[in-house]
C-alpha cells in the first residue's frame, strides 16, 4: 500500500484489537506479529508500528504510567478509540471478526497472537448445528480475551510459569456469566495452567491485594498429601508472575472472588 494512503475504520478496528494484545514495548516494526498484520493489510511493519504508537497516547493506563506514545492520532483515531471503549461488548467482537477475516478460512478457524513468533490460526471446537449469531459473537469475544489476558501474562502461567499455550487458560475472576461489563477486562483475567484454572474457578485458590497465592480452608485440609504439596502448597503466598508492563489484575475483583473460597 503506498504511503499516505489514508487508514480506514475496519482497519483502526484490526490494529486496535492487536494493540491490546500487544503491551507497549512490543510496538516495533521487528515485531513479528506486526510484521504478519502489516502483510495482510498491505501496509509497512513501520506504518503498524506507527499506528499502534499513535493510538497509546489516547490510552488513559499508559498515561498513568508517564507513558505517553507518539503524536499525530488522528480524529478517526480518536473517534474509533473512543467507540471501541464506550462499546466493547459490540466492537469487540466486531474487530475480532474483522482481525480473524484476514487470515483465516472460515468459522472453524480462530487466531492467535503470539509476541516473538507471530499471528498463527487454530482450529475452534467444533459447533453444533443449532449455534445462533450470538454464540459465535460471545466465542470471537472469548478468543479475544484469551489472547489479551496470556500476553499481558507474557505467554506464562501466573503461578507456575508453564508456558505450554495449549495447557494456558484466561481465567476470568469475575465470572463471565454473571458480570457482562467486564468481561472484556483485561483487569479480570489471570493466565493460568488447566490445574490452577480449575481450582481457582471452584474457589479452592485465590489471590490476595499482592496478587499473592491464598489456599483455602477446604484445599489444606487436604495436606500433607504429595500432590497438594507440589502443585499449591508449594506456590501459597508467591506472586503471580506478571511482567513488569503487564496490566494488575482490579484488586476489588480478587477480593470479590476471595470472599467464595471454600471453607469445607
Amino acid at each position: 500500500m503506498a504511503a499516505g494512503i489514508r487508514w480506514t475504520r475496519d482497519e483502526l478496528l484490526i490494529v486496535l484489537n492487536l494493540y491490546h494484545k500487544l503491551r507497549f514495548g512490543q510496538f516495533d516494526q521487528r515485531q513479528p506479529v506486526i510484521i504478519d498484520l502489516a502483510a495482510r493489510l498491505g501496509r509497512t511493519p513501520s506504518s503498524i508500528a506507527m499506528k499502534l504508537s499513535n493510538l497509546a497516547s489516547l490510552d488513559p493506563a499508559l498515561k498513568l504510567r508517564g507513558i505517553e506514545g507518539l503524536k499525530g492520532a488522528s480524529t478517526l483515531d480518536r473517534a474509533v478509540w473512543d467507540e471501541f471503549h464506550d462499546n466493547p461488548a459490540k466492537l469487540v467482537p466486531l474487530s475480532q471478526e474483522r482481525f480473524e477475516a484476514l487470515f483465516t478460512e472460515n468459522e472453524s478457524e480462530t487466531t492467535e497472537v503470539i509476541p516473538g513468533k507471530g499471528i498463527r490460526t487454530a482450529k475452534r471446537p467444533p459447533a453444533g448445528e443449532t449455534e445462533v449469531k450470538s454464540v459465535t459473537k460471545q466465542r470471537r469475544g472469548q478468543d479475544y480475551f484469551r489472547d489479551v489476558v496470556l500476553n499481558n501474562f507474557g505467554g506464562c502461567c501466573g503461578v507456575t510459569g508453564l508456558s505450554l499455550r495449549e495447557l494456558l487458560i484466561a481465567s476470568h475472576i469475575l465470572p463471565w456469566r454473571d458480570h457482562e461489563p467486564e468481561r472484556l477486562n483485561v483487569r479480570n483475567g489471570i493466565c493460568l495452567n488447566r490445574l490452577h484454572d480449575a481450582a481457582f474457578d471452584q474457589h479452592l485458590i485465590g489471590f490476595d491485594d499482592e496478587l499473592r497465592l491464598v489456599l483455602s480452608i477446604r484445599l489444606k485440609s487436604l495436606l500433607p498429601g504429595d500432590w497438594i504439596c507440589e502443585q499449591f502448597e508449594a506456590f501459597e503466598g508467591k506472586a503471580l508472575r506478571l511482567p513488569e508492563d503487564g496490566t494488575r489484575p482490579d484488586p476489588s475483583f480478587l477480593a470479590a472472588h476471595r470472599k467464595k473460597l471454600a471453607h469445607k
